[in-house]
């Protein structure tokens, strides 16, 4: 009978494997993926990225990506410096993706802290698309193994991909900046119910009280401001909400409060857009200050009231989570999630 020989070698084939992260930046806001590295520790990697006359986009890493943590810091929004629209700079996110994964990348990380169509969230009339879902559908499709954002504009989004979504909140860093001005007599104001939980959060964490606007949308970028519900009067209000766009909004909120008795007017949200007419009206609207992160770069123009608060020490102790397969919601004691 013959016998079957064995060969010694263990059959697991274990290797060593030293982990490789690798942080590139599109052209949506670079200056916030160089304030990353730097934090990190690391040399933002090479790539080629342009626009050609046609419009089309084009991307390649000079160096091999093969094995590698890829993570793309690329907020989709515009970026006048770079002549990025927003349309442009997700589809520069997308073939950043392709080219990574082309590339052999072990993983592929977007992180992604203005997550743009987020406002199409869902359908408010016949036939309209879902946008967010769509964008979320494109991202997997090109590749990506999770994504990192902030301040979602609504939680359903988080749904709408089926790979892992770390969600960061810069509710903290916009609490601590508001508590170290040492207000008195604060009120933090909801602009609409739906951002209740939210205020109400801001609200407890700087000891203030809570009010709320009476808001209704009659047309797309088109807001009614009713009254206020709560007492503003003699008080320091703060409008709290997660984006500006056009300000049409913000501008109409101050005049509410100040009509109901406020003394000084503050704002505060996670993503600055600032689009079309918001300069005007901000200016108009006789801000204190109105309080932005730097998720998206500024456009030219800015008021001089307007502060920026670097989220960079955020977005990097998230990341280094995510490499050392940490927890994220470690970062914020458990409380990123939306309110």
């Amino acid at each position: 009978m013959s016998v079957l020989q064995t060969d010694p070698t263990p059959s697991d084939m274990r290797l060593d494997y030293d982990k490789r992260l690798m942080l590139v930046s599109g052209r949506a806001n670079p200056e916030l993926a160089a304030r990353i590295a730097s934090k990190l520790g690391v040399e933002l990697a090479g790539v080629t990225l342009k626009t050609f006359s046609n419009g089309e986009v084009y991307c390649r890493y000079p160096e091999s990506v093969r094995g590698a943590d890829v993570y793309i810091v690329q907020p989709t929004c515009g970026n006048a410096r770079t002549g990025l629209s927003a349309n442009d700079a997700l589809m520069e996110l997308l073939v950043m993706v392709d080219a990574a994964v082309g590339g052999s990348a072990h993983r592929v990380i977007a992180v992604t802290p203005w997550y743009g169509y987020s406002r199409q969230d869902k359908k408010s009339a016949p036939r309209e698309p879902i946008s967010a879902r769509l964008v979320a559908r494109m991202l997997e499709s090109a590749g990506i193994d999770r994504l990192l954002t902030m301040d979602l504009h609504s939680g359903q989004i988080q749904g709408f991909f089926q790979k892992p979504c770390d969600h960061m909140t810069a509710l903290f860093m916009l609490t601590q900046y508001f508590a170290d001005l040492r207000l008195e007599d604060l009120v933090v104001v909801a602009p609409d119910a739906g951002r209740v939980k939210l205020n109400k959060k801001f609200a407890s964490k700087i000891g203030a009280d809570l009010a709320i606007l009476n808001k209704e949308r009659p047309a797309q970028q088109v807001a009614e401001i009713g009254y206020v519900i709560g007492d503003v009067a003699g008080k320091t209000a703060v409008l709290v909400d997660d984006l500006i766009d056009t300000a049409g909004t913000l501008k109409a909120a101050a005049q509410a409060v100040y009509d109901a008795g406020a003394r000084r007017v503050y704002a505060a949200a996670t993503h600055g857009v600032f689009s079309g007419d918001a300069w005007q009206n901000l200016a108009a609207a006789r801000f204190e200050q109105v309080v932005v992160t730097d998720t998206i770069p500024l456009p030219p123009g800015a008021p001089e009231n307007v502060r920026v608060v670097p989220c960079a020490d955020l977005l990097t102790s998230s990341i280094r989570q995510i490499f050392t397969d940490g927890s994220v919601s470690d970062v914020f004691g458990g409380e990123n999630q939306l309110f």
